[in-house]
């Protein structure tokens, strides 16, 4: 079977027959999040004393970051070649691991249109965790969009289950407030907190995307799903607020996919016209240097976006990803 998408071999009648499945799902998946909610295990995020929350790092105990390069134009293959050159998902998931995976699903889109994580990609994250040991393994996001009818059209809800795992979508109840250490922007403000109770491990899997307020949306972005309230006034300040979030969020590893990558008018999309077969997937210890290599597929360098340059100088990670050195890898 090949696990790739091709966008342009999906015609209108397909997408209408998936959008009817998907319509159907929703019903069901309105409950979904909430029932499957599992508070069970250590909690492994910690308060600052003053009522606010604070999460701790996810980060593997190593003395330097780690990134891997694949080219390959099917998704599963290219990510299991990624994690190999890593060597293998074992190395960041062990035995009684509970795993958070923090997904892109902000528009209620079809996965054609690469919106969104891949739910192809993101079932086989799911999978390789468990066959890992991970005891739970959840999913989740605070969408832009209904979030039943974005986990149900994006294929991520069904992606999920049929891997085992829980999606937790989001709740009034699930959110706390959280200060970023030295930020300006992020203060006693409501993250997305309940999904980290008792989880040890976090990856973020993301597409890559033009976004025509920050430049990209990659793996940093990403987070940006995990803040509540009336999130969209940091728009105007969008390089210092993703810097606050990789200084709030220390991923144990990012997944980022450029397999196709949206191009023009993001991050929402809406025409196959937007995508470019870039044919590579990115498995990184360090966000900052995987974006600064995912912008490239986007025709552009680190320098063009400010919040790289803000995140690596604040030591969230670096963007000269060539430092690493990557591991480069191709499908045979």
């Amino acid at each position: 079977m090949n696990h790739s998408e091709d966008p342009h071999a999906i015609d209108r009648r397909e997408f209408l027959k998936r959008a009817a499945k998907a319509g159907i799902a929703i019903a069901g998946a309105g409950l979904l999040g909430y029932a499957l909610y599992d508070p069970k295990g250590p909690v492994s995020s910690e308060g600052d004393g003053d009522g606010l929350v604070r999460l701790p790092s996810f980060a593997m105990a190593e003395s330097r970051p780690r990134m891997a390069i694949a080219a390959g134009a099917d998704r599963v293959n290219s990510v299991n070649l990624a994690l190999k050159a890593l060597g293998g998902i074992e190395t960041f998931i062990k035995p009684g691991d509970r795993v958070l995976i923090k997904v892109n699903a902000a528009f209620a889109s079809p996965p054609f249109l690469c919106a969104t994580t891949n739910p192809e990609l993101l079932a086989e994250v799911c999978r390789l965790c468990f066959k890992a040991g991970a005891t739970s393994v959840s999913v989740t996001d605070n969408p832009i969009n209904n979030p039943e009818s974005c986990f149900a059209l994006s294929g991520m809800g069904e992606a999920a289950r049929s891997a085992g795992a829980m999606v937790i979508l989001p709740k009034d109840t699930f959110f706390k407030p959280t200060t970023v250490p030295g930020g300006s922007l992020i203060k006693n403000w409501p993250m997305l907190y309940a999904p980290f109770e008792g989880v040890n491990k976090l990856i973020g899997v993301a597409p890559v995307k033009d976004h025509h307020r920050s430049g990209a949306s990659m793996s940093m972005k990403n987070w940006y799903g995990l803040i509540g309230g009336r999130r969209n006034i940091f728009h105007q300040n969008i390089n210092d607020f993703i810097k606050e979030l990789g200084l709030m969020v220390t991923p144990t590893l990012v997944i980022l996919d450029g397999t196709m990558t949206m191009m023009t008018n993001g991050p929402t999309g809406g025409s196959l016209s937007d995508l470019k077969a870039t044919n590579t997937m990115i498995a990184s210890t360090d966000q900052v240097a995987a974006d600064a290599f995912g912008v490239t597929l986007l025709g552009k360098t680190a320098r063009d976006l400010p919040y790289l340059q803000k995140a690596e100088a604040a030591s969230v990670g670096t963007a000269d990803f060539e430092s690493l050195p990557p591991l480069r890898v191709q499908a045979g």
